[in-house]
């Protein structure tokens, strides 16, 4: 079976949560989201975009997510608080994942939401190339309307979660092997 460097990084890509420093520095974000830009993307309309929350940011972040799970699920117990403020200290660099959906007659909505996964996934493997890792995560409070607000997003704008990124402290775990033929079949008509 023929092999090369793209179909093995693709064959052993996995999310790793447990990220340290460093992030990518600006050349390789220059890389990671230039490859961002090759998605599919029916109209070229570029339904997305990425803000970078680092350093300092990340608590503020967090305090604004336990603030809107608060203000939508009501008071949270103190611990889950500090659990919610410290989330993006995970990773040394999170990227919020937007997607901007533009009114358009030939794409629909969820084709822009999908042209906007298909980003993030590029971002992914661009910064698995380059031996960082990364993680999407998303939770409730991610679909909030009052937290896209807060976040100072646009009303056509959508939070789809939170890109954590950075070098993994240990080692990636070996994905399992899976069949392929268990999700693959010709069609048959009804």
């Amino acid at each position: 079976m023929h092999s090369s460097p793209v179909i093995d990084a693709l064959h052993h890509r996995v999310s790793v949560g447990d990220l340290v420093e460093p992030a990518p520095d600006a050349a390789q974000r220059e890389l990671l989201f230039r490859a961002a830009l090759r998605a599919p993307d029916h109209g070229q309309l570029r339904p997305w975009r990425f803000l970078l929350v680092e350093g300092e940011a990340r608590a503020r972040v967090g305090q604004i997510l336990a603030d809107v799970e608060d203000a939508c699920y009501g008071p949270q117990p103190e611990a889950g608080r500090n659990k919610t403020r410290q989330r993006l200290l995970r990773a040394p660099l999170v990227v919020l994942i937007v997607a901007h959906v533009t009114p358009h007659a030939k794409v629909p909505e969820l084709e822009q939401l999908l042209s906007t996964a298909c980003a993030v996934q590029n971002v992914l493997l661009a910064a698995d190339a380059l031996g960082f890792a990364g993680m999407w995560r998303t939770g409730p409070v991610t679909f909030e309307p009052l937290l896209a607000e807060r976040l100072g997003l646009a009303q056509q704008e959508r939070l789809l979660g939170f890109l954590y990124l950075g070098t993994p402290r240990a080692g990636r775990r070996q994905p399992p092997v899976l069949a392929v033929d268990d999700f693959v079949a010709a069609w048959r008509e009804p």
